[in-house]
């Protein structure tokens, strides 16, 4: 909370010296935004009250999913391994990522103009990119883990030691803070002197530089940038990383080999799937062209954004725990040690 509260104070007073040296060379004929509004599902207010009961549902369970997840792979001993200190790091990125959202989906709901400032709108946009670049990385971390367990088992201890896949997951939390900050401080920079409503839930970058009555031209180069370097090169990377893996699976003589084998990684291909397989939706559905299009359209972004921002946070942990016999065998450990003590 200290953290948020200091952002908040030290982006209002940057924006506050910013608004007063535009406001002399642009007079005082334009109306500068200082805050936004967020529209949400204002227009449909019966699934208003039903996305709340869901959405407020589903974040428990991301709570309490992800959270034993987090708290198994650091208290059960037999979880000292690479890939579930993965796992653990792709829980705690989900609530995050949760976190930073869905409160202001819930508020949206029961609020039919949620008004946020423009320093609570740049924190929340940079909690939001920071750890949607962050998971990208991680992902493609996790693929790489997987192709070293599987293609060179013998090697594995020797690749993926302790300083290894920590330098790994610190590099994937660093990568998303910086472009995070950059995408940011670029989208903050720009001057919003004229519609302050944004047609989202959340203040979603894109939706917010549609606002902004100024050349957007780097912030769109700078986008570009990191959605080739952390969308397009992490799956690139997993793809590549999945054609050895299921190369040397079908070398295995025996199915039973091969379904082990298969097993190490199934759950980490279906989260992939999963993840970027919304994100690959979203940019590439098809637009609707009738009369009522746009409100379709923005209607269609918005349910996507849910399922994107809740849903699938809620299956990663289910993934892992349906799939995955250790973590079964951890939760019940853990969950018998808990009532042996009581």
């Amino acid at each position: 909370h200290m953290v948020v509260i200091v952002c908040n104070i030290s982006l209002r007073t940057v924006y506050s010296y910013y608004l007063l040296s535009i406001y002399w060379e642009m007079g005082a004929n334009q109306t500068i935004v200082t805050e936004f509004v967020l529209l949400g599902l204002s227009g449909h207010p019966r699934l208003e009250t039903i996305f709340f009961v869901l959405v407020l549902w589903m974040y428990l369970v991301i709570l309490l999913g992800n959270g034993i997840l987090i708290i198994v792979t650091i208290y059960d001993s037999h979880l000292y391994t690479p890939m579930y200190f993965f796992l653990g790091n792709l829980s705690f990125l989900d609530i995050c990522y949760t976190t930073s959202s869905v409160p202001l989906f819930l508020d949206s709901f029961l609020t039919p103009r949620k008004i946020i400032s423009f320093s609570g709108c740049a924190v929340q946009m940079f909690l939001s990119f920071a750890v949607g670049a962050t998971e990208c990385v991680l992902l493609s971390m996790m693929a790489f883990d997987c192709y070293v367990a599987i293609c060179k088992p013998l090697r594995y201890p020797v690749i993926m030691n302790k300083d290894t896949y920590v330098s790994m997951a610190a590099g994937s939390w660093i990568a998303g803070g910086i472009t995070s900050t950059v995408q940011t401080s670029l989208a903050m920079k720009l001057l919003f002197c004229g519609d302050n409503v944004i047609n989202h839930f959340i203040c979603e970058i894109l939706a917010v530089l549609k606002l902004a009555c100024a050349d957007i031209l780097p912030n769109v180069i700078s986008m570009t940038l990191a959605d080739v370097i952390f969308l397009v090169f992490p799956v690139l990377f997993i793809f590549i990383s999945y054609v050895f893996i299921l190369s040397t699976i079908l070398r295995i003589p025996s199915a039973e080999g091969r379904r082990k084998a298969f097993s190490t990684c199934s759950a980490h291909l279906t989260v992939v799937i999963v993840f970027y397989g919304t994100i690959f939706f979203m940019y590439v559905k098809p637009k609707s062209k009738d009369s009522l299009g746009v409100s379709k359209e923005y209607i269609t972004d918005k349910l996507i954004s849910l399922f994107y921002g809740v849903v699938t946070p809620m299956l990663n942990p289910l993934i892992y725990s349906l799939r995955n016999k250790d973590v079964k065998t951890a939760v019940k450990n853990l969950m018998g040690q808990k009532l042996f003590a009581e």
